[in-house]
């Protein structure tokens, strides 16, 4: 089942077509500075105003560790913290990008029969599913019109490098998610979402009448090599 896997092995039912792969979901975090009630609206967030997707908010009395309000809900005006220059590797001063950046996310290439790694890989992301019209966006799923990256009101989309995990004796290739800026990188992929993660992708859905639709959920780039084997 995974060594034959490749782009056209995906999942049916879900926004991403992706199969043996990594995913990090963002956009579920804007800051909050007093609530009406736990879990409820966000009356003031220091930012002159609110928005609609300002919900399912917190104060930071009931914080766990950082003393921090804010909002959970769907950041679908791409403003929150997710959408900011606030990832590893955004800052190309290195010394600032460490001091107030947390470290990245680092991960080797997922392999089949223990040790065997696939040929190619792809990069996935699925903005049209969270710009359509049901979030309030302007994204046309059927058509494509309106469907954008980075996505509208975002100042940043962070993306996958690769670079060297230098806690291993041989120093072998991990994935990176953030800037471009991050000690070691050896592959930015074009350096922007808008080229890393490719053109718009048109998949068939289940539906009712008509049985099946094709529409876009998703940007994505179907690289000809696996340029970080395990």
């Amino acid at each position: 089942m995974y060594s034959t896997s490749s782009e056209h092995t995906r999942v049916p039912w879900a926004a991403h077509s992706y199969n043996v792969a990594f995913s990090d979901e963002i956009g579920h975090f804007e800051y909050c500075s007093t609530v009406d009630s736990e879990g409820g609206a966000c009356t003031s967030n220091n930012e002159g105003s609110l928005d609609g997707d300002d919900e399912g908010c917190f104060s930071a009395a009931v914080s766990l560790l950082a003393p921090v309000g804010g909002c959970i809900g769907t950041d679908n005006d791409f403003d929150g913290v997710s959408y900011q220059k606030v990832w590893p590797g955004t800052d190309p001063n290195r010394g600032q990008d460490k001091k107030y950046h947390p470290t990245s996310i680092l991960f080797k290439s997922p392999v089949f029969n223990g040790s065997q790694n696939f040929s190619r890989v792809a990069f996935e992301a699925d903005l049209p599913r969270i710009e359509a019209a049901d979030f309030g966006g302007n994204c046309n799923r059927f058509t494509g019109a309106n469907c954008v990256n980075p996505p509208p009101g975002a100042n940043f989309y962070p993306i996958y490098t690769t670079g060297t995990d230098n806690g291993t004796p041989s120093g072998r290739c991990v994935w990176q998610l953030g800037g471009t800026n991050l000690k070691g990188t050896s592959n930015t992929f074009g350096g922007n979402s808008t080229a890393e993660y490719g053109p718009l992708l048109f998949s068939f859905y289940p539906n009712r009448n008509p049985a099946v639709r094709l529409r876009t959920n998703n940007f994505r780039n179907v690289l000809s090599t696996n340029p970080c084997p395990a």
